[in-house]
């Protein structure tokens, strides 16, 4: 705050009010996107890992000539008809955390050939749920 040399308060300066008022937006944003809801990070989370899983499985029968097809079991999911690669990890059969599940009974046929029919497997935690699906011909997408 300014004062003139008669001792009247002239008042704060427009652009002191502005950074004052970008500082408070600033911190108010940070704060919010703090506070973003746990479960609903994991599962956004567990779709996208479903998502890359399901495209690299999708790769890998193109690239072999084999039929590969994903489904749900018990402790996660499993892929069957892979071909075992020398000195490559498998993928991946089980979620990241144990309170993730997908729609029982889903298969999906991954290949080989390129142009796949379209399909979606549902990914759920609690009460929320995800879409993880492919229109046959782009890669999966993640769509709530």
């Amino acid at each position: 705050m300014r004062t003139s040399a008669a001792g009247s308060s002239q008042g704060f300066s427009l652009l002191e009010l502005m950074v004052v008022v970008a500082i408070i937006a600033l911190a108010s944003t940070g704060v919010g996107l703090a506070l973003r809801d746990n479960d609903a990070n994991q599962l956004e989370q567990e779709a996208q890992r479903l998502a890359a899983l399901l495209d690299a499985a999708r790769a890998k029968s193109r690239a072999s000539g084999v039929p590969v097809r994903w489904r749900v079991t018990s402790t996660g999911f499993e892929f069957l008809g892979l071909p075992a690669n020398d000195g490559v990890p498998p993928l991946p059969a089980q979620w990241l955390d144990a309170r993730t599940s997908a729609s029982a009974g889903v298969v999906l046929n991954l290949g080989p050939e390129p142009l796949i029919g379209a399909q979606s497997v549902a990914v759920r935690r609690g009460e929320r749920t995800l879409n993880v699906r492919t229109d046959g011909l782009r890669p999966f997408v993640v769509q709530p």
